[in-house]
């Protein structure tokens, strides 16, 4: 029994980390402004995180592929908008923001 209310407990510590950890990448989203062109589920000026998810899901190299859109900007793989450089967001943020677009996929 006391196993059992042990591991609930470490079930619900897991999905809060991963709720603050949710929260955590939407507040550093807005704070470097990825939030004027993406949202999670809704296309703006550019592919909502669910549809970058689904698009790259499986892909070999689709962490650094999208790390580096990120860092240095890309153009033409959404359409006729570019994605323009984004100096203000350091390659370790750019990782992180990366893996929890990925992780949209489900």
């Amino acid at each position: 029994m006391k196993n059992i209310v042990i591991a609930a407990g470490l079930a619900v510590a897991a999905v809060a980390l991963s709720q603050a950890s949710a929260a955590d990448m939407m507040a550093l989203a807005k704070s470097k402004n990825c939030l004027a062109c993406h949202a999670v589920d809704t296309k703006l000026v550019g592919p909502s995180y669910k549809d970058v998810a689904k698009k790259y899901a499986g892909k070999p190299g689709a962490e650094a592929t999208l790390v580096n859109a990120v860092l240095h900007g890309v153009s033409g793989g959404w359409g006729p908008v570019p994605m323009p450089a984004n100096p203000q967001v350091s390659p370790a943020e750019a990782k992180q923001l990366v893996d929890w677009i990925l992780a949209m996929k489900k």
